[in-house]
Protein backbone atom coordinates (compact mmCIF):
# COMPACT_ATOMS: atom_id res chain seq x y z
CA UNK A 1 0.00 0.00 0.00
CA UNK A 2 1.45 3.24 -1.04
CA UNK A 3 2.13 6.05 1.93
CA UNK A 4 -0.14 8.63 1.68
CA UNK A 5 1.45 12.11 1.37
CA UNK A 6 2.11 14.26 4.07
CA UNK A 7 2.66 17.81 4.74
CA UNK A 8 5.65 19.32 6.95
CA UNK A 9 5.43 23.11 7.81
CA UNK A 10 8.40 25.52 7.63
CA UNK A 11 7.80 28.73 9.93
CA UNK A 12 10.95 31.01 9.00
CA UNK A 13 12.59 31.80 11.88
CA UNK A 14 15.90 31.78 13.67
CA UNK A 15 17.65 33.53 11.17
CA UNK A 16 20.92 33.19 10.07
CA UNK A 17 23.10 30.49 10.82
CA UNK A 18 26.66 29.23 10.28
CA UNK A 19 27.79 27.45 13.66
CA UNK A 20 25.94 23.87 13.03
CA UNK A 21 26.68 21.28 10.66
CA UNK A 22 24.46 20.95 8.22
CA UNK A 23 22.28 17.72 9.51
CA UNK A 24 21.92 19.77 13.00
CA UNK A 25 20.90 22.82 11.39
CA UNK A 26 18.19 20.90 9.11
CA UNK A 27 16.87 18.97 12.02
CA UNK A 28 16.98 21.47 15.39
CA UNK A 29 16.63 24.85 13.64
CA UNK A 30 14.54 24.16 10.48
CA UNK A 31 13.40 27.57 9.09
CA UNK A 32 16.48 29.27 9.84
CA UNK A 33 18.57 30.20 6.59
CA UNK A 34 22.36 29.00 5.82
CA UNK A 35 21.54 32.21 3.45
CA UNK A 36 20.07 35.58 4.36
CA UNK A 37 20.99 38.37 2.15
CA UNK A 38 18.99 41.80 2.17
CA UNK A 39 16.35 40.28 4.65
CA UNK A 40 15.79 41.25 7.75
CA UNK A 41 13.89 39.36 10.89
CA UNK A 42 10.54 40.83 11.34
CA UNK A 43 8.50 41.74 14.48
CA UNK A 44 5.96 39.55 13.80
CA UNK A 45 7.47 36.81 12.36
CA UNK A 46 9.56 35.88 9.09
CA UNK A 47 11.88 37.27 6.96
CA UNK A 48 11.43 40.80 5.40
CA UNK A 49 13.16 41.56 2.81
CA UNK A 50 15.07 45.09 3.44
CA UNK A 51 13.69 49.20 2.12
CA UNK A 52 16.24 50.16 0.52
CA UNK A 53 18.06 53.89 0.51
CA UNK A 54 17.37 57.24 -1.61
CA UNK A 55 19.89 60.26 -1.60
CA UNK A 56 18.87 62.81 1.19
CA UNK A 57 19.81 65.10 -1.23
CA UNK A 58 20.31 65.33 -4.98
CA UNK A 59 23.63 67.45 -4.69
CA UNK A 60 26.77 65.90 -3.00
CA UNK A 61 28.58 67.35 -0.35
CA UNK A 62 31.31 69.52 -2.03
CA UNK A 63 34.96 67.95 -1.84
CA UNK A 64 36.81 65.22 -2.61
CA UNK A 65 37.46 61.73 -0.83
CA UNK A 66 35.04 60.41 1.90
CA UNK A 67 32.68 62.18 4.33
CA UNK A 68 34.32 61.98 7.14
CA UNK A 69 31.79 63.17 10.00
CA UNK A 70 27.94 62.65 9.73
CA UNK A 71 25.27 63.63 12.14
CA UNK A 72 21.15 63.33 12.22
CA UNK A 73 19.90 66.69 13.90
CA UNK A 74 16.62 65.91 13.29
CA UNK A 75 14.63 64.76 10.18
CA UNK A 76 15.82 67.31 8.08
CA UNK A 77 19.08 68.53 9.24
CA UNK A 78 22.17 66.33 8.81
CA UNK A 79 25.84 68.01 9.69
CA UNK A 80 28.70 66.12 7.87
CA UNK A 81 32.61 67.03 6.90
CA UNK A 82 34.51 66.70 4.30
CA UNK A 83 37.85 67.30 2.84
CA UNK A 84 37.50 70.54 -0.02
CA UNK A 85 39.85 72.15 -2.37
CA UNK A 86 41.76 73.73 -0.27
CA UNK A 87 43.21 70.73 1.22
CA UNK A 88 41.58 71.47 4.66
CA UNK A 89 37.92 69.62 6.15
CA UNK A 90 34.85 71.62 5.70
CA UNK A 91 31.70 71.26 7.59
CA UNK A 92 28.46 71.93 6.12
CA UNK A 93 24.64 71.04 7.28
CA UNK A 94 22.13 70.04 4.87
CA UNK A 95 18.62 70.01 4.99
CA UNK A 96 17.88 68.03 1.90
CA UNK A 97 18.42 70.59 -1.27
CA UNK A 98 21.77 72.32 -0.78
CA UNK A 99 24.81 72.33 1.63
CA UNK A 100 25.85 75.45 3.37
CA UNK A 101 29.19 75.62 4.88
CA UNK A 102 29.86 76.72 8.62
CA UNK A 103 33.84 76.97 8.54
CA UNK A 104 36.90 75.10 7.73
CA UNK A 105 39.41 73.17 9.57
CA UNK A 106 42.89 71.83 9.39
CA UNK A 107 42.91 68.46 7.34
CA UNK A 108 42.10 65.48 9.11
CA UNK A 109 43.14 62.05 9.22
CA UNK A 110 40.43 59.98 9.90
CA UNK A 111 36.95 60.08 11.45
CA UNK A 112 34.92 62.90 13.23
CA UNK A 113 32.82 61.75 16.34
CA UNK A 114 30.17 63.56 17.97
CA UNK A 115 27.86 63.67 21.19
CA UNK A 116 24.67 65.31 20.91
CA UNK A 117 23.59 67.66 24.28
CA UNK A 118 21.25 70.24 25.18
CA UNK A 119 22.24 72.22 28.32
CA UNK A 120 21.16 75.88 27.85
CA UNK A 121 18.25 74.80 26.20
CA UNK A 122 19.39 74.33 22.27
CA UNK A 123 20.51 71.29 21.17
CA UNK A 124 24.48 70.94 20.32
CA UNK A 125 26.80 68.84 18.72
CA UNK A 126 30.33 68.23 20.23
CA UNK A 127 32.85 67.38 17.34
CA UNK A 128 36.34 65.22 17.83
CA UNK A 129 38.65 64.72 15.11
CA UNK A 130 41.74 63.46 16.28
CA UNK A 131 43.78 66.28 15.35
CA UNK A 132 42.32 69.82 16.29
CA UNK A 133 40.41 71.25 19.04
CA UNK A 134 36.65 70.08 19.99
CA UNK A 135 34.49 72.27 17.89
CA UNK A 136 30.53 72.72 19.02
CA UNK A 137 27.91 73.00 16.23
CA UNK A 138 25.12 75.18 17.25
CA UNK A 139 21.90 74.09 15.63
CA UNK A 140 20.24 78.09 16.52
CA UNK A 141 22.09 79.07 14.52
CA UNK A 142 24.23 76.96 12.07
CA UNK A 143 27.93 77.66 13.85
CA UNK A 144 31.06 76.06 14.31
CA UNK A 145 33.07 77.19 17.69
CA UNK A 146 36.28 75.85 18.83
CA UNK A 147 36.87 74.59 22.21
CA UNK A 148 40.30 75.82 23.26
CA UNK A 149 39.96 76.02 27.15
CA UNK A 150 43.01 73.15 26.95
CA UNK A 151 45.67 71.56 25.26
CA UNK A 152 44.75 68.08 26.76
CA UNK A 153 41.77 67.70 24.58
CA UNK A 154 43.59 69.01 21.26
CA UNK A 155 43.53 66.03 18.86
CA UNK A 156 40.99 64.23 21.12
CA UNK A 157 38.91 61.27 19.61
CA UNK A 158 36.29 60.10 21.38
CA UNK A 159 33.38 62.41 23.49
CA UNK A 160 30.33 61.71 24.98
CA UNK A 161 28.14 63.68 27.54
CA UNK A 162 27.09 62.03 30.78
CA UNK A 163 25.65 64.04 34.17
CA UNK A 164 25.91 67.29 32.20
CA UNK A 165 29.60 66.75 31.87
CA UNK A 166 31.84 66.57 28.57
CA UNK A 167 34.26 63.83 28.40
CA UNK A 168 36.94 63.53 25.87
CA UNK A 169 39.01 60.37 25.40
CA UNK A 170 42.79 60.68 24.08
CA UNK A 171 45.10 57.76 23.79
CA UNK A 172 44.72 56.28 27.31
CA UNK A 173 43.29 59.05 29.60
CA UNK A 174 39.84 60.85 29.93
CA UNK A 175 39.77 64.45 30.56
CA UNK A 176 36.37 65.71 31.89
CA UNK A 177 35.07 69.07 32.23
CA UNK A 178 33.53 71.02 35.17
CA UNK A 179 29.39 70.01 35.57
CA UNK A 180 27.35 71.99 33.22
CA UNK A 181 30.18 72.63 30.74
CA UNK A 182 31.77 71.60 27.89
CA UNK A 183 34.64 74.01 27.76
CA UNK A 184 35.71 74.67 31.42
CA UNK A 185 38.55 72.57 32.51
CA UNK A 186 39.26 74.11 35.58
CA UNK A 187 40.42 71.94 38.20
CA UNK A 188 39.05 74.13 40.76
CA UNK A 189 35.78 74.06 39.48
CA UNK A 190 35.39 70.82 39.08
CA UNK A 191 37.10 69.42 35.89
CA UNK A 192 39.80 66.90 35.86
CA UNK A 193 41.07 63.57 34.31
CA UNK A 194 42.04 59.84 34.64
CA UNK A 195 44.05 57.47 33.49
CA UNK A 196 42.63 53.96 31.80
CA UNK A 197 45.86 52.22 30.72
CA UNK A 198 44.99 51.21 27.30
CA UNK A 199 43.77 53.27 24.34
CA UNK A 200 40.36 54.18 24.43
CA UNK A 201 38.27 53.10 21.31
CA UNK A 202 34.87 54.66 22.51
CA UNK A 203 32.65 55.56 24.69
CA UNK A 204 29.13 55.11 25.95
CA UNK A 205 26.80 56.00 28.42
CA UNK A 206 24.82 53.50 29.25
CA UNK A 207 21.97 52.95 32.52
CA UNK A 208 23.30 55.66 34.54
CA UNK A 209 26.49 54.81 33.78
CA UNK A 210 29.52 56.10 31.49
CA UNK A 211 30.96 53.36 29.62
CA UNK A 212 34.69 53.20 28.54
CA UNK A 213 35.87 50.93 25.89
CA UNK A 214 39.63 50.36 25.34
CA UNK A 215 41.78 47.90 23.03
CA UNK A 216 41.77 45.40 25.72
CA UNK A 217 39.60 46.16 28.40
CA UNK A 218 36.05 47.76 29.27
CA UNK A 219 35.71 49.72 32.31
CA UNK A 220 32.85 52.05 33.84
CA UNK A 221 32.51 55.08 35.51
CA UNK A 222 29.30 56.29 38.23
CA UNK A 223 28.57 58.86 40.29
CA UNK A 224 26.78 61.94 40.17
CA UNK A 225 29.35 64.44 39.90
CA UNK A 226 32.72 65.13 39.21
CA UNK A 227 33.02 64.93 43.22
CA UNK A 228 32.16 61.44 43.13
CA UNK A 229 33.20 59.68 39.60
CA UNK A 230 34.55 56.50 40.44
CA UNK A 231 35.97 54.26 37.47
CA UNK A 232 35.83 50.35 38.46
CA UNK A 233 36.19 47.50 35.33
CA UNK A 234 33.68 45.61 33.95
CA UNK A 235 36.07 43.37 32.09
CA UNK A 236 39.91 43.02 31.91
CA UNK A 237 40.32 40.45 29.00
CA UNK A 238 37.85 41.57 26.25
CA UNK A 239 37.88 44.81 24.32
CA UNK A 240 36.51 46.87 21.38
CA UNK A 241 37.93 46.95 18.21
CA UNK A 242 36.30 50.71 16.87
CA UNK A 243 33.85 52.60 18.74
CA UNK A 244 32.11 53.36 15.26
CA UNK A 245 30.34 50.01 16.35
CA UNK A 246 28.81 51.08 19.65
CA UNK A 247 25.24 50.87 19.85
CA UNK A 248 22.55 50.73 22.53
CA UNK A 249 20.05 48.57 21.24
CA UNK A 250 16.91 46.85 23.39
CA UNK A 251 18.21 47.73 26.34
CA UNK A 252 22.02 46.49 25.48
CA UNK A 253 24.78 47.41 23.97
CA UNK A 254 26.35 45.73 21.39
CA UNK A 255 30.03 46.46 19.70
CA UNK A 256 32.50 44.81 17.93
CA UNK A 257 35.13 43.10 20.08
CA UNK A 258 38.32 41.33 18.65
CA UNK A 259 36.50 37.68 18.44
CA UNK A 260 32.97 39.15 17.85
CA UNK A 261 29.86 41.02 17.98
CA UNK A 262 29.69 41.22 21.58
CA UNK A 263 26.66 42.31 24.30
CA UNK A 264 27.78 44.24 27.06
CA UNK A 265 25.27 43.13 29.63
CA UNK A 266 26.71 39.83 28.98
CA UNK A 267 29.92 40.96 30.00
CA UNK A 268 28.42 42.83 33.00
CA UNK A 269 26.86 40.00 34.40
CA UNK A 270 29.38 37.41 33.73
CA UNK A 271 32.55 39.20 33.99
CA UNK A 272 35.70 37.60 33.75
CA UNK A 273 34.10 34.56 32.58
CA UNK A 274 32.48 33.05 29.75
CA UNK A 275 31.75 36.41 27.94
CA UNK A 276 29.13 35.52 25.68
CA UNK A 277 29.57 36.73 21.82
CA UNK A 278 26.24 37.77 20.09
CA UNK A 279 27.62 37.11 16.79
CA UNK A 280 28.04 33.29 17.85
CA UNK A 281 25.40 31.72 15.83
CA UNK A 282 27.08 33.14 12.34
CA UNK A 283 30.96 32.41 13.43
CA UNK A 284 31.85 31.83 9.89
CA UNK A 285 30.45 34.77 8.66
CA UNK A 286 31.59 37.38 11.63
CA UNK A 287 35.13 35.67 10.75
CA UNK A 288 35.19 36.49 7.37
CA UNK A 289 33.68 40.12 8.08
CA UNK A 290 36.04 40.57 10.76
CA UNK A 291 39.05 40.21 8.47
CA UNK A 292 37.77 41.90 5.70
CA UNK A 293 38.60 45.61 6.70
CA UNK A 294 39.88 47.65 9.85
CA UNK A 295 36.97 50.35 8.84
CA UNK A 296 33.70 49.81 10.46
CA UNK A 297 30.52 51.94 10.82
CA UNK A 298 27.36 51.10 12.38
CA UNK A 299 23.85 52.36 12.94
CA UNK A 300 21.08 51.49 15.31
CA UNK A 301 17.38 51.22 13.89
CA UNK A 302 15.42 51.75 17.09
CA UNK A 303 11.75 50.92 15.88
CA UNK A 304 12.75 47.51 14.91
CA UNK A 305 15.45 47.19 18.07
CA UNK A 306 17.79 46.70 14.70
CA UNK A 307 21.80 46.80 14.73
CA UNK A 308 23.64 47.36 11.39
CA UNK A 309 27.21 47.02 11.48
CA UNK A 310 28.93 47.88 7.74
CA UNK A 311 32.66 46.78 6.62
CA UNK A 312 34.16 49.84 4.85
CA UNK A 313 36.56 48.93 1.76
CA UNK A 314 37.47 51.70 -0.82
CA UNK A 315 38.04 49.62 -3.41
CA UNK A 316 35.17 47.28 -3.68
CA UNK A 317 32.18 47.95 -5.74
CA UNK A 318 29.25 49.44 -3.50
CA UNK A 319 27.18 46.05 -4.87
CA UNK A 320 29.67 44.05 -2.92
CA UNK A 321 30.07 45.84 0.13
CA UNK A 322 28.85 43.89 3.10
CA UNK A 323 27.02 44.39 6.75
CA UNK A 324 25.49 42.50 9.37
CA UNK A 325 21.86 42.91 10.62
CA UNK A 326 20.98 41.67 14.35
CA UNK A 327 17.24 41.93 14.81
CA UNK A 328 16.93 41.70 18.87
CA UNK A 329 13.96 40.63 20.30
CA UNK A 330 12.21 40.56 23.55
CA UNK A 331 14.07 37.74 24.80
CA UNK A 332 17.21 38.98 26.36
CA UNK A 333 21.03 37.45 25.38
CA UNK A 334 22.53 36.15 22.15
CA UNK A 335 19.17 33.62 21.86
CA UNK A 336 17.20 36.77 21.23
CA UNK A 337 18.93 38.04 18.48
CA UNK A 338 18.35 36.91 14.50
CA UNK A 339 20.69 37.65 12.29
CA UNK A 340 21.22 38.17 8.38
CA UNK A 341 23.72 39.86 5.76
CA UNK A 342 23.40 42.84 3.67
CA UNK A 343 24.96 43.51 0.43
CA UNK A 344 25.41 46.90 -1.30
CA UNK A 345 25.77 49.35 1.37
CA UNK A 346 28.62 50.96 0.89
CA UNK A 347 29.05 53.12 4.42
CA UNK A 348 31.94 54.58 6.10
CA UNK A 349 29.66 56.67 8.26
CA UNK A 350 26.30 56.30 9.38
CA UNK A 351 24.12 57.90 11.96
CA UNK A 352 20.71 58.16 13.29
CA UNK A 353 18.17 59.84 15.18
CA UNK A 354 14.85 59.42 16.19
CA UNK A 355 13.41 62.74 16.58
CA UNK A 356 9.40 63.02 17.41
CA UNK A 357 7.65 60.14 15.53
CA UNK A 358 9.92 59.65 12.61
CA UNK A 359 13.40 57.98 12.53
CA UNK A 360 15.84 59.15 10.14
CA UNK A 361 18.66 56.71 9.27
CA UNK A 362 21.55 57.91 7.11
CA UNK A 363 25.21 56.80 5.95
CA UNK A 364 27.91 58.04 3.40
CA UNK A 365 31.34 57.21 1.82
CA UNK A 366 33.12 58.77 -1.28
CA UNK A 367 30.77 59.88 -3.43
CA UNK A 368 30.03 62.59 -1.90
CA UNK A 369 26.30 61.67 -1.19
CA UNK A 370 24.78 61.43 1.85
CA UNK A 371 21.95 59.01 1.70
CA UNK A 372 18.58 57.66 3.69
CA UNK A 373 18.77 54.21 4.72
CA UNK A 374 15.76 52.29 5.32
CA UNK A 375 13.29 54.01 2.71
CA UNK A 376 12.04 53.16 -0.79
CA UNK A 377 12.40 49.65 -2.39
CA UNK A 378 15.84 50.31 -4.35
CA UNK A 379 19.38 50.88 -3.67
CA UNK A 380 19.65 54.29 -5.44
CA UNK A 381 17.62 52.82 -8.29
CA UNK A 382 19.78 49.72 -8.21
CA UNK A 383 17.96 46.59 -7.96
CA UNK A 384 18.01 44.94 -4.20
CA UNK A 385 19.11 41.38 -4.09
CA UNK A 386 17.77 39.73 -1.81
CA UNK A 387 18.54 35.85 -1.31
CA UNK A 388 16.56 33.04 1.56
CA UNK A 389 18.08 29.71 1.12
CA UNK A 390 17.42 27.18 3.45
CA UNK A 391 19.04 24.52 5.58
CA UNK A 392 18.83 20.55 3.84
CA UNK A 393 15.63 19.68 5.99
CA UNK A 394 15.13 15.65 6.59
CA UNK A 395 12.27 16.45 7.54
CA UNK A 396 11.86 13.62 10.41
CA UNK A 397 14.03 11.07 9.08
CA UNK A 398 17.29 11.52 7.46
CA UNK A 399 17.36 7.88 5.73
CA UNK A 400 14.62 7.97 4.47
CA UNK A 401 13.84 8.85 1.06
CA UNK A 402 11.00 11.24 0.32
CA UNK A 403 9.24 11.57 -3.14
CA UNK A 404 7.83 15.79 -3.50
CA UNK A 405 4.87 17.07 -4.95
CA UNK A 406 4.10 20.61 -4.13
CA UNK A 407 5.16 23.40 -2.02
CA UNK A 408 2.79 26.45 -0.70
CA UNK A 409 4.13 29.28 0.03
CA UNK A 410 2.80 32.28 2.36
CA UNK A 411 3.87 35.46 2.01
CA UNK A 412 2.83 38.84 3.11
CA UNK A 413 3.58 41.31 -0.17
CA UNK A 414 3.14 44.82 0.16
CA UNK A 415 2.99 45.40 -3.99
CA UNK A 416 4.28 43.77 -7.08
CA UNK A 417 6.32 40.85 -6.39
CA UNK A 418 7.86 38.07 -8.44
CA UNK A 419 9.90 35.14 -6.71
CA UNK A 420 12.11 32.94 -8.39
CA UNK A 421 12.25 29.59 -6.50
CA UNK A 422 14.70 26.68 -6.79
CA UNK A 423 14.87 23.21 -4.43
CA UNK A 424 17.92 21.12 -3.82
CA UNK A 425 18.37 17.52 -2.21
CA UNK A 426 20.66 15.71 -0.31
CA UNK A 427 23.28 18.64 0.19
CA UNK A 428 23.62 19.10 -3.44
CA UNK A 429 26.33 16.33 -3.72
CA UNK A 430 24.67 13.28 -4.48
CA UNK A 431 25.38 11.09 -7.35
CA UNK A 432 21.87 9.14 -7.60
CA UNK A 433 20.01 9.42 -10.71
CA UNK A 434 16.80 9.82 -8.78
CA UNK A 435 18.01 13.07 -7.14
CA UNK A 436 15.94 15.85 -10.00
CA UNK A 437 17.04 19.19 -9.68
CA UNK A 438 14.02 20.90 -11.26
CA UNK A 439 14.55 24.34 -13.04
CA UNK A 440 13.73 27.23 -11.44
CA UNK A 441 9.80 28.60 -10.61
CA UNK A 442 8.66 31.58 -10.64
CA UNK A 443 5.64 33.28 -8.16
CA UNK A 444 4.57 36.71 -8.54
CA UNK A 445 2.17 38.85 -8.22
CA UNK A 446 1.11 42.19 -9.58
CA UNK A 447 -0.21 45.52 -8.63
CA UNK A 448 -3.82 44.00 -6.92
CA UNK A 449 -3.13 41.03 -8.39
CA UNK A 450 -4.22 37.61 -7.50
CA UNK A 451 -2.38 34.75 -8.25
CA UNK A 452 -1.91 31.16 -6.94
CA UNK A 453 -0.18 28.28 -8.39
CA UNK A 454 -2.05 25.34 -9.24
CA UNK A 455 -5.23 27.07 -9.50
CA UNK A 456 -7.88 26.15 -12.68
CA UNK A 457 -7.79 29.45 -14.00
CA UNK A 458 -4.27 30.44 -13.61
CA UNK A 459 -1.31 29.91 -16.52
CA UNK A 460 2.44 29.84 -15.48
CA UNK A 461 3.80 33.27 -15.67
CA UNK A 462 0.77 35.00 -15.68
CA UNK A 463 -1.42 36.78 -13.43
CA UNK A 464 -5.49 37.07 -12.59
CA UNK A 465 -6.32 40.61 -12.14
CA UNK A 466 -9.01 41.80 -9.32
CA UNK A 467 -8.90 42.08 -5.10
CA UNK A 468 -6.31 42.02 -2.74
CA UNK A 469 -2.61 41.10 -3.18
CA UNK A 470 -2.20 37.25 -2.51
CA UNK A 471 -0.90 35.64 0.38
CA UNK A 472 -0.63 32.08 -0.77
CA UNK A 473 1.81 30.66 -3.21
CA UNK A 474 1.52 26.46 -4.92
CA UNK A 475 4.21 25.05 -6.91
CA UNK A 476 4.78 21.74 -8.03
CA UNK A 477 8.27 20.16 -6.83
CA UNK A 478 9.71 17.45 -9.16
CA UNK A 479 12.13 15.26 -7.29
CA UNK A 480 13.32 13.22 -4.20
CA UNK A 481 15.61 13.25 -1.53
CA UNK A 482 16.63 12.39 1.40
CA UNK A 483 16.88 16.08 2.67
CA UNK A 484 15.43 19.15 0.66
CA UNK A 485 16.72 22.86 0.30
CA UNK A 486 14.73 25.63 -0.43
CA UNK A 487 16.37 29.10 -2.49
CA UNK A 488 14.28 32.00 -2.54
CA UNK A 489 15.45 34.96 -4.29
CA UNK A 490 14.89 38.52 -5.43
CA UNK A 491 16.37 40.78 -7.80
CA UNK A 492 14.49 43.53 -8.63
CA UNK A 493 12.84 47.44 -7.23
CA UNK A 494 9.53 45.91 -6.13
CA UNK A 495 8.46 46.75 -2.49
CA UNK A 496 9.60 44.60 0.30
CA UNK A 497 7.77 41.31 1.26
CA UNK A 498 7.58 39.13 4.36
CA UNK A 499 8.19 35.18 4.17
CA UNK A 500 5.99 34.15 6.58
CA UNK A 501 5.67 30.04 6.06
CA UNK A 502 6.18 27.10 3.54
CA UNK A 503 4.25 23.85 3.22
CA UNK A 504 6.27 21.19 1.99
CA UNK A 505 4.15 18.01 0.28
CA UNK A 506 5.47 14.78 -0.03
CA UNK A 507 5.37 10.99 0.15
CA UNK A 508 7.69 8.79 1.99
CA UNK A 509 9.57 5.96 0.08
CA UNK A 510 11.42 2.62 1.06
CA UNK A 511 14.47 3.08 3.57
CA UNK A 512 18.27 3.16 2.11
Amino acid sequence: MATQWQTFPIEFRGGLISNLSPLQQGTNAVGSATILQNFEASKEGGYSKIKGFEKFSTTAVPGSGPILALKVISSGRIVVARQNGSNVTEYYYGTGTTWTSMGARPLLGGKARSALYNLEGDDKVLFVDGVNYPAIYNTSGNTLTAVTGSTDVLGAEHVAVFKDTAFYAKDNNVFFTAPFTVDNFSAADGAGSLNVASDVTGLAVFRDQLIIFTTDSIKRLTGNTTSDFQVSPITDRIGCVSGDTIQEVGGDIMYLAPDGIRLLSATDRIGDFGLDIASDPISKDATTFLGSTPNFCSVLMREKAQYRIFAYIESEQSKAAKGLIATKFVSQGAAGISWSTSYGIKAFVADSRYTDTSETIAFANTDGYVYELDTGSSFDAQPIEAIYESPYMPLSDPQMRKSFYKMALYAEPTGSMALDINVKYDFGTSTNTGVIQPSTQTIESTGTAVFIFGESNSVFDTSTYGGELDKVYNTNLIGSGKTIAIRIEDNSTNPTFTLDTALLEFRQNDRQ
